[in-house]
């Protein structure tokens, strides 16, 4: 799906076969099987018209370093990087990390950004200050006490299309693109560690 997050294939990314072995997922308000595993997500490149709405919820200036999980052909990434952030992004398909490497190149953003072959589950978020998603229900929700964990407090986190279960958004945004299609985009940001919501 579109561009954000650990993806795979050039149909979308996908955080391939990850197994949920953990038992904070399954008591995270998601219906996944402990143990099973989670839907593959496939590339799904993301509009541009999306792509800035997005930047535009998380408010990302040039202070900002923007993780995106499941970066596909890196497109959030290298227009964070054009608006003077830094960027991260973390695709599992090889194929989509050099393209994504190829594109910041072409784009002049080389310098600012760097794309790395590896399941989202298993990256380091810790330095970002935005993360972005276009993943899957599913995957955000087993996703989420990642993000909960490992994000500052006051780091923002943009979704497009899928929410996070029980945890509200603090806004949500619709943006059309040049077809006309509309798409739905979610925004929180992590809370204090100790006012993280509950995993009901």
């Amino acid at each position: 799906m579109g561009n954000p997050i650990g993806t795979s294939s050039d149909d979308r990314r996908a955080p391939a076969s990850l197994l949920l072995a953990l038992a904070a997922v399954a008591t995270a308000a998601c219906s996944v099987p402990s143990g099973g595993e989670l839907p593959e997500v496939r590339f799904e490149p993301t509009p541009p018209e999306v792509v800035s709405a997005m930047l535009d919820l998380a408010a990302v200036d040039e202070d900002d370093i923007v993780y995106d999980l499941g970066a596909g052909d890196g497109r959030i990434v290298i227009a964070a990087a054009q608006r003077g952030a830094r960027g991260v992004g973390i695709e599992i398909e090889e194929r989509l990390v050099q393209r994504a490497r190829g594109e910041a190149q072409a784009a002049g953003v080389a310098e600012r950004v760097s794309f790395v072959r590896q399941d989202l589950f298993d990256a380091d978020i810790r330095p970002a200050t935005v993360v972005t998603l276009y993943l899957l229900p599913e995957v955000n929700l087993a996703l989420r006490p990642k993000l909960l964990r490992d994000l500052s407090p006051g780091a923002r986190i943009v979704s497009h299309s899928h929410d996070m279960g029980d945890w509200p958004p603090e806004q949500t945004r619709e943006v059309r693109d040049r077809d006309g299609k509309r798409h739905l985009l979610y925004l929180w940001t992590a809370p204090p560690r100790k006012d993280h919501p509950p995993m009901a």
